[in-house]
């Protein structure tokens, strides 16, 4: 049977990098893994930060997100049909932050699915520097994809310290209380709270063996209605970028914009962006392409294309 871990997550909680690493380790151990990604935007960012791992031992597939429920759960279960006769020994999850938790299980307790995959570890991704102030479709996103994880992996811990990590384990736990749901993470229970940087081979080792949990709460429709947008044609250093997608949080007419990602050109090579409210990071990149993508809701397009000084495509 192959084992298959689902990676959940806000948008821009640090699923990407987590998989990076995790991922490296299993190779290490000698797997033969499959990396599974739902990029919620027009370019698959998310795959191209994955590309160098690609090989003998590692490939990449993707499924187009935004596309509707019962859309996404047919492709799911077909890409998932096609990797099972691959000889994998893991495959690798990552959905969009906008997830039904439930498709996961649906999907692999239905015929032919059951007689390939195994549920491993559900692995949900938290921002040490959560935001406190969450919309209820945020809120119930952010309850409903931890309740089932077998273990709660805080990203940017080195960061934020452990009174603000303290502090989004505590918010994360008051969104399972608003739909009823018992488990608790704020006592360190089920929560790997570390500077990933110094990960070990025992952190990843715990990772890949903690499982999941069956836990109740109060199903709903998640109130939460993303749309993403492609920007083109930066004329920009990353320094002056910084600035105007920092602009973005403090202009209304924008929308509420939830996360920036992509790539710009440095004077030395590509580097990927990753932005929220919490935060701005530009790191190098082995290979990139000169698009960010806006993810939000409400988003005025000719908005933010004048606040970035970029071109909406035709």
């Amino acid at each position: 049977m192959i084992k298959i871990d689902l990676i959940t997550g806000f948008l821009g909680a640090g699923k990407t990098t987590l998989i990076h690493a995790y991922a490296r380790w299993l190779m290490g151990q000698g797997q033969k893994i499959g990396i599974l990604e739902n990029d919620y935007g027009a370019v698959n960012v998310d795959r191209m930060l994955l590309q160098d791992l690609e090989g003998p031992q590692c490939s990449l597939e993707m499924i187009a997100g935004g596309c509707g429920p019962d859309c996404h759960k047919r492709r799911f279960r077909t890409k998932l049909i096609a990797m099972g006769m691959l000889g994998y020994d893991r495959v690798l999850v990552e959905p969009s932050g906008v997830y039904d938790v439930d498709e996961f299980f649906d999907a692999l307790y239905e015929s032919p699915l059951d007689r390939w995959y195994e549920p491993g570890s559900v692995l949900a991704v938290l921002d040490a520097n959560l935001e406190q102030a969450l919309t209820p479709g945020e809120e119930y996103l952010l309850a409903s994809e931890a309740a089932g994880a077998g273990c709660v992996v805080l990203s940017r811990y080195g960061q934020a310290g452990p009174e603000r990590a303290a502090a989004a384990l505590a918010r994360l736990d008051q969104a399972l209380e608003a739909v009823g749901c018992a488990r608790r993470f704020a006592s360190g229970q089920d929560v790997l709270a570390k500077d990933w940087a110094e990960l070990t081979g025992d952190d990843f080792a715990r990772l890949a063996g903690c499982g999941w949990r069956q836990a109740r709460f109060a199903k709903r429709q998640a109130e939460a209605g993303f749309a993403s947008l492609a920007l083109l044609s930066l004329d920009c250093g990353p320094g002056e970028l910084r600035r105007r997608v920092q602009g973005l949080w403090a202009d209304e007419s924008c929308g509420r914009v939830f996360r920036v990602k992509g790539f710009v050109q440095g004077p030395e090579g590509w580097l990927e962006v990753n932005a929220t409210p919490a935060g701005f990071d530009l790191r190098p990149i082995r290979e990139g392409q000169a698009v960010l993508i806006v993810i939000g809701e409400g988003l005025d397009g000719p908005a933010i294309a004048a606040r970035l000084g970029a071109e909406l495509p035709a």
